[in-house]
């Protein structure tokens, strides 16, 4: 990108998606004052944005900056030197393949697996744009809370390692925001796809009344099944640790605040998993997740029986059944052997 493309605030910022966490980003994006445009699909949502600084559809409880525009024009989005990547993962390439040119840096914020091909968002991302850096931004971060400057930290994995970071933690960093570096992009995926699986188990335990230790319970147990597959992947164990993998675990697995859990505690009051799914306009990643990870785990030799619990309820399963079998599973030692 040429200086011209540049204003006096620094490089210009796009946000790719008017979601919830898509306009959560771009308001904290301009709460410095920076210009932020946002590409949303609906074209109500572009008019709400730029009219009323409100995205009534998504996220009604934020009243938007002013340095916030909105545009349903992809390409205009993709002029700026920086753009946040936050379509539903199933979209991502499809979105990806819609834009002409590509900036040098795309940072994706998105979670979860490809549905049909188990490419990571990274992976998706690199088919579509080679020439483009990629990083990954995680961590515990509900949108209105984001939206609304309440602090939280995060993982900013880059790809491109050093340098990346130094072009983007100015971009991404504000005082309520934090970002801390890590080159394990593969770790931080993991984290963040494999929490949405398991935020829907953690909301069927209170969705059956089964209490806080069985959440708790699960909650270990769970994060020791993302540890495995994402050491399997080629993520680091330290990465999986921090605030994309346990800490993003911890928030969405506690909170109906969660899209994901609220998915799960409906299926544990026995609510059919079809109906849930067409009745909602937001997406709970963790469902389409689960199918590809429960592939994913089986060609790498790793063992997720809560994942593939959700697997199951996803497809029809009673969840007293489901619970059942997992207590009922053969007694083991708590820490995995080494291979």
């Amino acid at each position: 990108m040429t200086g011209e493309s540049r204003t006096e605030q620094g490089p210009r910022v796009g946000v790719i998606g008017a979601g919830a966490w898509g306009t959560a980003l771009a308001q904290m994006l301009a709460s410095d004052g920076r210009e932020v445009l946002i590409w949303a699909l609906e074209s109500e949502v572009v008019d709400d944005i730029n009219a009323n600084r409100r995205n009534s559809l998504y996220l009604p409880s934020a009243e938007l900056a002013p340095s916030i525009r909105a545009t349903g024009d992809l390409t205009r989005a993709a002029s700026c030197d920086a753009l946040l990547l936050v379509t539903p993962a199933q979209h991502l390439a499809a979105i990806l393949g819609k834009i002409p040119s590509l900036p040098r840096d795309l940072i994706l914020c998105s979670k979860g697996i490809e549905n049909g091909t188990g490419r990571l968002m990274s992976d998706v991302a690199r088919d579509a744009a080679p020439a483009s850096e990629i990083a990954v931004l995680s961590g515990p971060t509900f949108a209105h809370e984001v939206a609304a400057g309440q602090p939280t930290a995060v993982t900013l994995a880059c790809g491109g390692g050093d340098a990346q970071w130094d072009r983007l933690a100015p971009i991404v960093a504000r005082p309520a925001f934090r970002p801390y570096f890590s080159s394990d992009v593969v770790g931080a995926e993991v984290g963040g796809a494999v929490k949405n699986v398991l935020a829907i188990a953690c909301g069927v335990v209170d969705g059956l009344a089964l209490g806080q230790n069985a959440r708790a319970a699960l909650i270990a147990r769970g994060y020791a099944e993302m540890l495995r597959f994402g050491e399997a992947l080629g993520g680091q164990a330290a990465t999986l640790a921090g605030l994309c993998g346990l800490g993003d675990l911890v928030l969405t697995c506690s909170s109906t605040s969660s899209r994901n859990f609220s998915l799960g505690k409906a299926l544990g009051e026995g609510q059919a998993p079809a109906a849930l799914m067409a009745d909602r306009r937001t997406v709970a990643e963790g469902a389409f997740t689960a199918p590809v990870l429960v592939q994913l785990a089986q060609r790498h030799g790793v063992s997720m029986p809560i994942v593939e619990a959700v697997h199951a309820l996803l497809n029809g399963a009673p969840a007293h059944d489901v619970v059942r079998e997992i207590l009922a599973r053969p007694l083991k030692p708590e820490q995995e052997e080494p291979a």
